[in-house]
């Protein structure tokens, strides 16, 4: 039996791809880490542990016959999940009338466990020993001004590019901001006949996300190289079958993923 257990059910491999289709399609627009990350993986359900390196400071050393590294370590890839359920009526009326069945309630538990996960990667979790982009120790720090005024915007995400260059950070640059801020720049910058934000995202070569999860008041500036920073990912979002309870049907959508610093001074945070 494989770990999804979809054998174990009723379904119809025709009603798994429905659903597989609605999960994809609906984290997909939540999502917003992966759009700019690089995955490493799929690695499997059964690989649990991945190794997370500082860049700099990986070696290797030696002590009385001994050798190891120094500046990796091992972290447990968190498993992240939702539930839902669809009602035995509902898929006899399907399968009776030929009509679609509504698949609501899955796409509601993609789009929830699409927002655990940007919040994994922006926020990391303590207690799992996960740091994330806006927590990362050594992350560099660019006090924000006033975004919805005058070019503030502008002039602070270029600052924040100009630090990164100052330390040797190249490629890829993504910018997240919360809705709020992205919502300030949606004026006309004077003089430009532009909006604030477009002339923000051509800083960044468009690569410029808005994401609820990170609150209010929030941005972060990330060069997204892998060489700097990728999301370890063992069990890609998939649903699985959960069990029959008083003859409706249990489902999870479930994944394993894991933010990877490597190099914290590719990030700056706008505080």
């Amino acid at each position: 039996m494989s770990y999804l257990s979809r054998e174990a059910s009723s379904i119809s491999e025709e009603l798994w791809k429905q659903i597989d289709s609605e999960v994809v399609g609906a984290a997909k627009s939540v999502l917003t880490g992966r759009r700019f990350l690089k995955l490493f993986g799929p690695l499997g359900i059964g690989v649990t542990n991945v190794a997370v390196d500082e860049a700099d400071a990986v070696d290797e050393t030696e002590q009385n016959g001994f050798i190891t590294t120094k500046g990796r370590k091992y972290v447990e890839i968190p498993m992240l999940y939702q539930d839902f359920t669809l009602l035995a009526r509902d898929l006899e009326s399907s399968e009776k009338t030929g009509y679609p069945l509504d698949l609501s309630r899955a796409a509601s538990a993609a789009e929830a466990l699409a927002m655990k996960e940007d919040a994994l990667i922006y926020f990391g979790d303590g207690k799992l020993g996960c740091k994330g982009l806006l927590t990362a120790p050594g992350a560099g720090k660019i006090e924000k001004k006033d975004w919805g005024v005058g070019e503030n915007a502008f002039a602070d995400v270029a600052a924040a590019i100009e630090l990164l260059t100052s330390k040797g950070i190249y490629g890829r640059l993504a910018l997240s901001v919360s809705p709020d801020l992205y919502m300030k720049m949606q004026r006309i910058q004077p003089g430009t006949g532009k909006l604030e934000i477009e002339r923000v995202s051509k800083l960044v070569d468009g690569r410029l996300y808005r994401t609820p999860v990170l609150g209010k008041d929030k941005a972060v500036l990330v060069c997204a190289e892998p060489r700097n920073v990728d999301l370890a990912v063992g069990q890609d979002m998939a649903a699985a079958y959960l069990e029959q309870k008083e003859l409706n049907h249990s489902f999870r959508v479930l994944e394993s993923v894991l933010l990877r610093v490597k190099r914290a001074q590719a990030i700056v945070v706008f505080a």
